[in-house]
């Protein structure tokens, strides 16, 4: 089975729950007390927010959300000024948020670990196929905004 074959917040769920197994088997340091942890409300609010956003986006446009179809549309504007990736950086910023909900260290090894599998598996896989949809337009896009910010 392909790792593509399941969406991304398939992944972000998994990752959550080994977040949460992290935390309550293996906390390593916690050095993040009350209220301190209350502080992951703010990456979590701004990776839904982006989420959003960008899924508004790629309705507006009509072309799909899901990384293995074909996009109809190149979006260069919005939270794609800032990030070639908004959503799956949305879902870092939510990772993010709840390991500082949890307080403790291990959860945000799950954060650094995710990012790279995306990266990995789903990043590099959808910028080839919009550089081979878009060509010029998407290399233009590319030298002006980052992969992830």
């Amino acid at each position: 089975m392909n790792a593509r074959n399941i969406i991304p917040p398939v992944y972000l769920l998994l990752s959550i729950a080994v977040m949460v197994s992290l935390h309550f088997l293996f906390p390593g340091v916690t050095d993040l007390v009350f209220p301190w942890p209350l502080l992951g409300v703010i990456p979590l609010a701004l990776g839904i927010g982006i989420n959003l956003i960008a899924d508004r986006s790629f309705k507006n446009h009509n072309t799909p959300v899901k990384p293995l179809e074909k996009s109809t549309a190149l979006i260069t504007h919005g939270v794609f000024r800032v990030s070639r990736n908004p959503m799956y950086l949305g879902i870092v910023f939510i990772l993010l948020g709840i390991a500082l909900f949890l307080g403790s260290l291990t959860p945000f090894i799950v954060v650094f670990l995710f990012a790279i599998f995306i990266d990995i598996v789903f990043i590099r896989f959808e910028e080839k196929k919009l550089e081979e949809t878009f060509g010029e337009a998407w290399l233009e896009y590319t030298k002006s905004v980052r992969r992830w910010i």
